[in-house]
């Protein structure tokens, strides 16, 4: 149909990419505990010097100062406090932001407007997903979606612009603006508990029902109409009209894309693309704890193998 179209490809190729790599991790059994025998060869030599030496002095019966200070970080493991205040620093894959998700947070206080906004405009323009939409617009440059915009570098700057501002219009308006307007908690707050169903169900549950400013739960109208609102804004606004281009076969029509059917379109596939990546966020910690698992291993293996 248009990038759209595109978008629901790639993203439902990387989905099941990343929930077959989910079904594994759910799967495998947690680590057991740690072999002495494949130690770390300094950890081992450690070991070896502390039996002769003395005993150390009774520790203070007062708190040790690491105790009363833990490391800075948000609510749960999975990733250090945000810039703004009750927020993430966590990326998925290392690469797309996810700022606004959370694991085993609880009750924690509310955001700002200030900060609804400065959160979201931090998602919006960060350096990622500049060669994302750069990516999604040469799909629908080849594809020759929304033929109203043309061919060539004008085309190409045609639609990288429609595909940033169709996904800022949206992140604002389901992130910042209504959450601002209604008080309610855009971010995501990860169950990590229960089976891989129960799990993505909750996800899933979570497009429809929200967190309100108070902590209560309450219809996501922030999601539901923000995402409405954001596809009728781009749809109608800077998307191609109808128009005839000349071909080798001579004069063709190509049909409006501001049409009421195709906003229902458009709203349905944002909010779809929204949901499946709820299930992701609710999956990437366990995702990412397998790989930094691996990796350690990894290393373990490494430093072994040139031990004399």
């Amino acid at each position: 149909m248009s990038i759209r179209s595109a978008v629901r490809s790639f993203i439902t190729l990387a989905v099941l990419s990343s929930l077959s790599s989910v079904a594994l991790a759910q799967l495998v059994s947690p680590a057991s505990a740690p072999d002495s025998s494949r130690q770390i060869p300094s950890e081992r030599a450690a070991q070896s010097n502390t039996k002769d030496e003395p005993e150390p002095t009774p520790k203070s019966s007062a708190p040790a100062q690491e105790q009363t200070n833990p490391p800075s970080t948000v609510p749960g493991a999975s990733s250090t406090q945000g810039k703004v205040q009750g927020t993430s620093n966590d990326r998925l894959f290392y690469a797309l932001p996810n700022f606004l998700s959370l694991e085993n947070a609880g009750q924690v206080s509310p955001l700002t407007t200030k900060q609804k906004f400065s959160v979201v405009a931090r998602s919006s323009f960060d350096y990622v997903v500049y060669p994302w939409y750069g990516f999604l617009a040469g799909i629908s440059q080849a594809e020759n979606s929304e033929p109203g915009f043309g061919q060539g570098f004008g085309g190409y700057g045609k639609r990288f612009a429609s595909a940033l501002a169709d996904g800022t219009i949206e992140n604002f308006m389901t992130g910042a603006v209504l959450p601002s307007l209604l008080h309610q908690d855009p971010r995501f707050f990860q169950s990590g508990k229960g089976s891989f169903t129960h799990r993505a169900g909750y996800a899933v549950s979570r497009t429809f029902v929200t967190r309100t400013d108070s902590g209560n739960a309450q219809f996501n109208y922030s999601e539901i109409v923000g995402s409405a609102l954001s596809a009728a804004l781009s749809t109608n606004t800077y998307h191609p009209r109808s128009t005839i281009i000349a071909t080798k076969s001579g004069p063709r029509f190509y049909g409006s894309d501001r049409t009421l059917t195709n906003t229902a379109s458009v709203w349905g596939s944002q909010l779809g693309y929204d949901t499946i990546t709820i299930v992701v966020k609710e999956f990437w910690p366990d995702i990412h704890r397998k790989l930094s698992q691996r990796r350690k291993e990894t290393n373990v293996a490494q430093l072994d193998s040139f031990t004399p």
